[in-house]
């Protein structure tokens, strides 16, 4: 299908009532057609993967064709270029979710991105740091001891960031951390304790949110149940 297709098809597929419902999320609408996104995952997958028609989509600028996008775009064809350009037009949560989810963190930079995007000032750059270590730790993704380490690291220094968007995905990172094996939650559990009897208010926000998580008996038990799970499927005991 080629590009002019695929935005004819986007655009029959819009609703100005699920347009409307996006802006009540804080989602930007300006671009929007108003797609909800299992209907737009639905025509991605019957559309197929190609790099060069996911570069198009981007370029048009309109909401969910950035985000069909990156549901397209082929990972091992991503360069970080590509990963560069598209962090800088990120202009609403959602987008920046969904790259960081469907795309940018299975790509061979995702651990290195992740690191240095929450590094940076802007508000959605920043997101997308924690984001990416959000969506690495829970499902694995290449991160190793010293990855968790920069992690935390960067969510300790970056915790009192009073930026919605920004607490938000830094609290989620942590809590990742945490849930995503045994291996890592002594540590999460320890930073959000140190976070949690900050003096910053922010800080305190996002220690006391994790902490009140990773304290419920059931995710204790899920933590070991992934770390047990990991290790069966990398070979170990």
């Amino acid at each position: 299908m080629n590009i002019n297709n695929i935005l004819k098809k986007l655009d029959s597929m819009g609703s100005k009532k699920n347009k409307s419902k996006m802006g009540l999320f804080g989602i930007k609408t300006g671009n929007a057609l108003g797609i909800a996104i299992p209907e737009l995952r639905a025509f991605a997958k019957e559309t197929g993967a190609c790099h060069e028609t996911a570069l198009l989509l981007w370029k048009t600028g309109i909401h969910e064709a950035r985000i069909m996008a990156s549901m397209i775009d082929e990972k091992d064809k991503v360069a970080d270029s590509q990963m560069e350009e598209w962090v800088n037009d990120f202009d609403s949560w959602d987008i920046c979710d969904q790259v960081c989810d469907n795309l940018f963190s299975r790509t061979d930079s995702a651990v290195k991105k992740s690191i240095e995007w929450a590094g940076r000032e802007g508000e959605f750059i920043k997101r997308a740091g924690f984001t990416m270590m959000a969506v690495l730790a829970w499902f694995r993704l290449g991160i190793t001891d010293n990855d968790v380490e920069k992690m935390l690291s960067a969510i300790k220094k970056n915790a009192s960031d009073r930026r919605n968007f920004v607490k938000k995905a830094v609290n989620w990172a942590l809590r990742n951390i945490g849930k995503s094996g045994t291996r890592y939650y002594k540590q999460a559990l320890n930073l959000a304790k140190e976070l949690s009897v900050s003096k910053d208010k922010t800080a305190r926000w996002v220690g006391l949110d994790a902490l009140k998580e990773l304290s419920k008996e059931n995710i204790i038990k899920r933590a070991g149940m992934r770390e047990k799970s990991f290790l069966k499927r990398a070979g170990g005991k």
